[in-house]
């Protein structure tokens, strides 16, 4: 429980990007011993608040006070050597490097003496932290190149934690993890609490903040709209009361799908035969024109290469996928023939960072709006603009970085890209993860009506309400292989999933 011990105070932010408010004239208070939650939607100011204290941006104005004396870091490192520390919502680990060159990044001094440094004491110091947080699978001397996502991700957090460490940010981490990652997270947040330092935890999940946080804080269009205490936070009204703080109305419980017709096209839109790869055997799916197809499962069970193999990012060893008896061998191939992919790692393969949001828009496009190698750059404004106004990305205008937006946002980029090019088929991995509440109500729509319209989708997902209100039919992995198939129904319920993913 928090002990009312300020620890971490902002007083009177803001911050301003060209022509966007981030932030205006927030002021707020962390306790020792608080899990502080901060909650609102994509563009709200949450990111902005948390990467000001954890050293990565200055505030336009403003001022913050940590252990009681004037905080100003210079940059992530110099945070983290006084005590506060911040997990990205995104990757943020150095490929090709070994695991414990990333763990101990900035840091390498400790592991000199005499001016040699010693690549084995820092391996072994690697798995010694590893070992501790009981991911002993992984190992410090090995590339991190040969790591999943997930596993990259636990390796942001051990990095992010040390005896020196007062104030964690958890920036949508959970989001990214396994289950398992997710319990090794939730552990160390507690202990921290139970420690007297702060934990200040970002996520879109409003059950998760209910579940995880002693304390709440909402945020709109850069404000702070209130606070919500662990009172509050466990009434039975309190999760339609902080929806409704966050986007300013009333958005109701119709989330997900409220038909159960699972109907569709006779024509086969996209197979997968006999599939083998890595540890996949013998994996085959037959998607039909206006069917949802749900893939689900544990971290670790096989649904996000069932993805990359679809649509020709990674190659099986056996098997094929076939659209329109066409092979699908290759990204390019599968976009020439009306195929979409919307990857849970969008920044590494979805999108163009250090590009415009037209550029990351129009990408797939291009084709369609050149004309004797010229490029017509009034198509390519309409076509950028109708995306952003499809999907209400928040930002300043079309040529602006997709790297300066919020998660949420970037994932809009992601998907607009596909619905501008007119795709047939959507592979979606997670594609909602770190899209706020508002949003997720307004995608789940559209996928609705891309069903209605005869589009494919399959729909990859760890988050099981997510799939049973959505799907037409899901499938369930687990170790790498179907463990069961349900039929959209009104009285599935999680229970009857789970017990075929564990």
């Amino acid at each position: 429980m928090a002990n009312k011990e300020v620890l971490l105070e902002i007083k009177h932010m803001n911050k301003v990007f060209g022509s966007t408010i981030a932030l205006k004239d927030v002021s707020l208070t962390v306790n020792r011993g608080e899990i502080r939650g901060l909650v609102g939607e994509n563009g709200s100011g949450k990111s902005t608040i948390t990467s000001i204290i954890a050293g990565m941006q200055k505030p336009t104005k403003g001022e913050m006070y940590f252990k009681g004396h004037l905080w100003e870091p210079s940059s992530m490192v110099d945070a983290q050597k006084h005590g506060i520390s911040m997990i990205l919502q995104e990757a943020n680990t150095i490929s090709n490097c070994t695991v414990a060159e990333n763990l101990f990044a900035g840091r390498e001094k400790q592991f000199s003496k005499f001016g040699f440094f010693s690549n084995k004491k820092m391996n072994d110091e690697a798995d010694k932290l590893l070992n501790k947080f009981g991911i002993s699978h992984i190992k410090g001397k090995d590339n991190i190149n040969k790591y999943s996502f997930e596993e990259r991700k636990l390796i942001e957090i051990i990095r992010g934690i040390d005896e020196n460490t007062e104030v964690l940010i958890v920036d949508e981490t959970t989001t990214a993890l396994s289950f398992e990652g997710r319990e090794i997270l939730y552990k160390l947040m507690n202990k921290l609490s139970a420690d007297g330092k702060a934990v200040i935890f970002i996520s879109h999940d409003i059950d998760e903040i209910l579940d995880k946080c002693t304390v709440l804080t909402v945020l709109r269009d850069g404000n702070i709209i209130g606070e919500v205490s662990s009172n509050e936070m466990n009434l039975e009204n309190a999760p339609r009361k902080i929806r409704n703080m966050m986007v300013g109305r009333e958005i109701g419980e119709a989330y997900y799908r409220e038909d159960y017709d699972i109907s569709h096209h006779e024509e086969i839109a996209l197979e997968l035969k006999n599939i083998n790869c890595g540890s996949i055997i013998d994996f085959s799916l037959k998607l039909h024109k206006g069917e949802i197809i749900g893939i689900g499962g544990l971290s670790g069970c096989g649904m996000h290469e069932i993805g990359r193999i679809a649509f020709g990012l990674d190659k099986p060893k056996s098997g094929e996928v076939l659209r329109n008896g066409i092979k699908i061998i290759n990204p390019n191939i599968a976009v020439k023939n009306g195929m979409g992919y919307i990857s849970k790692n969008r920044d590494k393969d979805a999108l163009i960072l250090n590009g415009s949001i037209e550029e990351n828009i129009v990408l797939p496009s291009l084709v369609n709006l050149s004309c004797k190698s010229f490029i017509n750059p009034i198509k390519e404004r309409k076509l950028s603009e109708k995306g952003i106004d499809l999907l209400s990305i928040k930002c300043g205008n079309r040529t602006q970085w997709v790297s300066t937006l919020s998660g949420g946002n970037k994932q809009k980029v992601s998907f607009a890209k596909w619905l501008a090019k007119e795709s047939e088929v959507f592979i979606m991995d997670c594609p909602t993860r770190g899209v706020d509440i508002g949003v997720k109500q307004a995608m789940y729509r559209l996928i609705s009506e891309m069903k209605k319209e005869g589009k494919a989708i399959l729909m990859i997902s760890e988050e099981l309400p997510e799939l049973i209100g959505m799907v037409d039919r899901l499938i369930i992995m687990k170790d790498f292989k179907v463990s069961h198939e349900f039929e959209r129904s009104q009285n599935l319920k999680e229970t009857d999933v789970i017990e075929y993913m564990i």
